[in-house]
């Protein structure tokens, strides 16, 4: 038994270290190729030559908007997880049940309504997806709040601010084309302004979630189970949608409404990794990094020289694996 649980540890162990280097060769490849593609000699090169022509493409453009895209990536995965854990349901993610749309609405109020107050995006953002968990809370509330409830609150209130979002773009048609990108989820244009928006509540998410896997594996065995092993659910559960709410709104805040990243790479990470918290966060963390740069820079060169917003490249991905998922729900009922 003891060397059946230590194999499989160090198969996780072994997943864990050929994420983080998919997540190194995802950096370099999103760094490398573009409308210029440079070689990984001449990346290494140009970063410490400030005379070479390359080294203004790499530092000004391509190394924030790689970042920026690992930073989403992260945020958003780990959202997702965190929402597929407490919710106990696969199909639960920040874009499906409300969270991102929340967030995406208060951010656009900021950007169409009061522009000159753009660097408030990022806290508009989390406001207005902290705002919508809540709302989504207290309607699944019924003498405690259930994960099936949970989810159609979260279903019905994503429609609710994605109808916010339409009338803001009925009403000011003038101001939707500054905006488009937002909309469908972009990284063009990215500088380090953006980097340093995203990066502290980043780090402020991912430091806080590293310390409760083992809170999030015991939510897992259901309310009665956890509380009998002395966990105060609700108190638990509450706190997870903030944490939650501060990654996913992170994230809306300089991507914008960027589609599957949440529910996809949660259920890929758990094919290889397993849904052991303690190995889904970091697995979560490298593999949603990886897959948004790598997607990233699919939208920079699949159609070059025209560049298409990353988010369509995700959502062309992500919508049959949803399909997928649908399916596996209804063969295993």
């Amino acid at each position: 038994m003891t060397k059946s649980i230590s194999v499989t540890r160090k198969s996780k162990c072994i997943v864990l270290i050929l994420l983080i280097l998919l997540f190194i060769f995802s950096f370099f490849l999103s760094v490398g190729n573009g409308a210029v593609k440079i070689s990984l000699a001449e990346i290494i090169k140009s970063i410490f030559n400030k005379n070479n022509i390359n080294h203004q493409i790499i530092w000004n453009v391509r190394l924030p908007r790689t970042l920026v895209a690992a930073l989403v990536g992260i945020c958003l995965s780990l959202s997702g997880a965190i929402l597929q854990g407490i919710m106990r349901n696969p199909l639960a993610g920040p874009n499906i049940i409300g969270v991102s749309s929340g967030g995406g609405l208060f951010a656009l109020i900021i950007l169409i309504l009061f522009p000159k107050y753009y660097y408030l995006v990022p806290i508009g953002a989390f406001c207005g997806a902290l705002f919508a968990t809540l709302f989504i809370y207290i309607l699944a509330w019924k003498e405690g709040v259930q994960p099936t409830r949970l989810v159609l609150a979260g279903v019905a209130v994503s429609s609710l601010f994605t109808a916010g979002t339409n009338a803001l773009m009925t009403f000011f048609p003038d101001r939707v084309s500054g905006v488009l990108g937002f909309m469908v989820g972009g990284l063009s244009a990215i500088t380090w302004q953006d980097v340093k928006m995203v990066l502290p509540y980043t780090i402020i998410g991912v430091s806080l979630i590293m310390f409760l896997p083992n809170k999030l594996n015991i939510l897992m065995l259901g309310d009665e189970v956890a509380i009998g092993l002395g966990l105060d659910v609700e108190k638990t559960r509450f706190m997870f949608i903030i944490i939650s709410s501060l990654l996913a709104g992170s994230a809306v805040s300089v991507v914008g409404l960027l589609g599957f990243v949440g529910l996809i790479v949660p259920h890929i990470a758990r094919i290889f990794i397993g849904s052991d918290y303690r190995f889904l966060f970091p697995g979560s963390i490298f593999l949603g990094g990886s897959i948004v740069m790598i997607c990233d820079t699919l939208s920079r060169i699949l159609f070059a020289p025209m560049e298409i917003p990353v988010g369509i490249i995700m959502s062309a991905l992500g919508a049959p694996f949803f399909l997928y998922l649908l399916k596996l729900r209804g063969e295993s009922k």
